[in-house]
């Protein structure tokens, strides 16, 4: 996976392959695709690297500057969302397009919440189960409704564990 992630980067752009950081640097911690189906693993780590490269410490990447991190943070969102759209499941893409929206907010607006929200997307991909809880974080910046469908779901140790390393890698 964490080949495939680097190498679609690195081929689409010589900006992204300078910032591409060596191999032996690299931190492959898989943090919300445990949660996911399979078939979403790569595109949602990738998703997950962009959301990194906005506002934590990217995992394979280290751009030369905040311009350059912005960008390659919006370019693997959209690689991301593109590598699920080729499952062709229009659900998921929009669970995750939802949730780069959201995470925005969160940190525009400056509150908490992502964590659960990146933890419950991932459980509940595309099973339509995400509209309230997401609403909830969205207007009342309340996240543990998000947390608690993502216990539900995928299990309080595998969402603890995926919590912990979010935290590593936001702080």
């Amino acid at each position: 996976m964490w080949d495939e992630l680097a190498g679609g980067a690195s081929g689409e752009s010589p900006l992204w392959a300078s910032a591409l950081l060596p191999p032996d640097r690299w931190r492959r911690e898989a943090v919300f695709s445990p949660l996911a189906p399979a078939r979403h693993v790569l595109g949602l780590e990738t998703i997950y690297e962009g959301y990194l490269a906005h506002y934590g410490t990217p995992r394979l990447f280290a751009a030369p500057d905040a311009h350059a991190s912005l960008l390659l943070g919006d370019y693997l969102y959209a690689h991301g969302l593109v590598r699920v759209a080729e499952s062709g499941e229009v659900a998921a893409v929009a669970d995750l397009a939802e949730l780069i929206s959201l995470c925005a907010q969160n940190r525009a607006e400056g509150r908490d919440g992502d964590g659960a929200a990146w933890a419950a997307t991932a459980a509940l991909l595309a099973t339509g189960a995400l509209d309230g809880p997401r609403d909830r974080l969205r207007l009342e910046g309340e996240a543990d409704e998000l947390e608690r469908a993502a216990r539900s779901a995928a299990g309080d140790d595998a969402v603890g564990s995926a919590l912990a390393a979010h935290l590593r890698l936001v702080g």
